[in-house]
């Protein structure tokens, strides 16, 4: 009975807060599980894809509408929106979600979610998407690479992660420097979408995964230091 009245407590608070928040005209960033419950839970969900045209037209969330603060058509988009209704807001990471969800918060909508990770969390957890295209790599190559490999670098992203394009230089002074001792495996959201899903370990991009003998020793959510974690990794072995 205590447990009983702890949970109804604790749900009462977490439902006061929300308000609170949200009477503000704020909005909240979401981990994906909620995002998607969120989204489930509504009749006609109002799910917004702030990326670019090209990018939507590629791959995104299954209802989603597309426009950010440049498209031409801004304000219809806008005008087409239930303000009293829920509107979740994804893009590749923050930046474009944030600036749209900033503008809805001053339009007076009362509740704004912003997925956490945008559309890498999104396939990444296996959560149903549009493309139109077929991935280029599928699991069971995926798994043969790292079968038939000892070292295997992977780094998944996208060619409109801005931080992603960092990446390509260290891998390239790794390939450098280790040779055929290291497998390096460039998977790409536009070119691999179904792959992305299937490991259902993204979060973020980049997501940059070693294996050894078809085993992680590291996975990271993010650059960090990727140039001395693989030597590190290299050079304990």
């Amino acid at each position: 009975m205590k447990n009983v009245k702890f949970k109804f407590r604790l749900t009462a608070i977490v439902y006061l807060i929300t308000i609170a928040v949200f009477s503000q005209g704020q909005s909240a960033n979401v981990l994906l599980d909620a995002f998607y419950s969120k989204i489930k839970s509504q009749k006609n969900p109002q799910i917004i894809d702030a990326r670019g045209s090209d990018e939507f037209a590629l791959n995104h969330i299954k209802g989603a509408v597309n426009f950010n603060l440049k498209s031409e058509d801004f304000e219809k988009q806008v005008t087409a929106l239930n303000p009293a209704k829920p509107v979740f807001i994804y893009s590749i990471a923050a930046y474009r979600s944030g600036l749209l969800a900033t503008e809805l918060a001053k339009r007076n909508f009362s509740e704004i979610y912003i997925l956490e990770g945008g559309i890498a969390s999104w396939i990444g957890g296996g959560k149903p998407f549009y493309s139109n295209l077929k991935s280029k790599l599928s699991l069971a190559e995926y798994k043969k690479i790292l079968s038939e490999n000892q070292y295997v670098l992977v780094d998944i992203g996208s060619k409109y992660c801005a931080t992603c394009k960092t990446v390509k230089p260290i891998l390239e002074s790794l390939r450098t420097k280790y040779g055929e001792k290291l497998k390096i495996i460039e998977i790409e959201l536009e070119e691999s979408p179904q792959v992305i899903a299937d490991l259902k370990n993204v979060k973020v991009f980049p997501t940059l995964i070693f294996y050894q003998n078809g085993k992680i020793i590291f996975k990271k959510d993010g650059l960090g230091d990727l140039k001395n974690d693989v030597d590190t990794a290299l050079a304990s072995r």
